[in-house]
């Protein structure tokens, strides 16, 4: 027990030095031995985890220590008061070191190439510390993905600081592999859609989508001599293969919640069309039902009237001129389907009528 409560002491001050200026000596190395005995920490965890009462004295013994150091020794980290915090070990101290400017870049480039190894098999740490870090950002995106219904603010990067850093590292791996060789990125990102948590990944693409063309560390980086790329390049090169790729596009517009698309295409208008294409395939797959009153699909995967209206109800909520195009769109299906006024015969005049728009 004292061992551990050692190793527990110590890696809290690593914690707390990964915040400062002093890892600007730290070098890939010292790096990877950190996150070295943070998985040693995150195995201690494992290990334990299912064993209640071993569990609960290591806890005990953790609180305890915490009082008994009060003012007189380190403060433990943020997340580090109890046992389940253990298992995040690896996580706190990346996502602090990404977070932290002062960081060198060879140490950060270590980091990136830990977090999106690019094409390849990763070591099993590698993977680990990639995996971990997705569960980490499925969980928190779940309870902020409910609030994505403010038009304005950008609750992707306001509300999860998290995806928000997967976001620009995955913009800093591009520029990397597309420095280094030419058709890079998108190798990397048709592996990272292969082997990562698909729907974590088209959150992660989608928040990528929403940053602001440089982020700090990019800019600095961007004002390096002769750096071959221009600032939101990388973001470019991002929609480029999300729009040469129809599965990942489909799944892109499916999945994920009708806000966070409405932000997405409201910030690029290649999409937007690509978007609005795909809602008026899906209409068309409906048809109405007159025992039911309803437009349902023959199929179990078409998507249903409830979900249609909401993702057009979420793009007629966005400013000009995509809520413009989108009654645009709508009524010249109106028109091409015989311009009916009477509901139940049109899907497109149904849409209407509930958007609250005359046709």
């Amino acid at each position: 027990m004292e061992p551990l409560l050692q190793h527990l002491e110590r890696f809290s001050e690593v914690l707390a030095v990964s915040r400062t200026t002093h890892v600007s000596t730290w070098d890939p190395v010292t790096v990877r031995r950190a996150l070295q005995w943070a998985r040693y920490l995150r195995h201690i965890h494992k290990r334990f985890g299912r064993h209640a009462c071993i569990s609960k004295a290591l806890e005990r013994r953790l609180q305890n220590q915490w009082k008994q150091q009060g003012d007189s020794g380190p403060a433990p980290a943020p997340g580090l008061a109890n046992f389940q915090a253990l298992g995040l070990c690896d996580q706190l101290l990346s996502l602090r070191l990404l977070a932290n400017p002062a960081l060198g870049d060879a140490s950060f480039h270590y980091l990136l190439q830990q977090l999106f190894p690019g094409p390849g098999v990763p070591d099993a740490e590698e993977e680990s510390l990639q995996g971990s870090l997705a569960r980490l950002a499925r969980r928190r995106a779940a309870i902020h993905m409910l609030r994505f219904n403010a038009y304005g603010e950008n609750p992707v990067l306001q509300e999860d600081s998290l995806m928000k850093t997967q976001a620009e590292l995955l913009l800093r791996r591009l520029q990397e592999v597309g420095e280094a060789e030419a058709g890079g990125p998108g190798r990397l990102l048709s592996s990272l859609w292969e082997r990562s948590p698909q729907n974590n990944f088209l959150k992660v693409v989608a928040a990528a989508l929403l940053l602001p063309p440089s982020s700090p560390r990019h800019q600095e980086e961007e004002l390096k001599l002769g750096s071959p790329k221009t600032p939101g390049e990388e973001g470019q090169e991002l929609l480029r293969w999300l729009l040469g790729k129809s599965d990942v596009m489909v799944a892109f517009c499916r999945s994920l919640p009708a806000g966070l698309l409405t932000l997405v295409a409201g910030r690029h208008p290649e999409l937007s069309r690509v978007y609005l294409g795909l809602l008026t395939d899906w209409g068309r797959q409906l048809h109405y039902s007159l025992q039911k009153g309803l437009w349902i699909g023959t199929e179990s995967q078409d998507v249903p009237w409830e979900e249609l209206l909401s993702r057009f109800q979420s793009l007629c909520q966005a400013p000009p001129p995509l809520k413009d195009e989108v009654f645009t769109a709508l009524k010249s299906c109106k028109a091409q389907d015989g311009d009916f006024e009477v509901p139940g015969l049109s899907i497109w005049t149904d849409l209407l009528l509930s958007l609250g728009s005359s046709a």
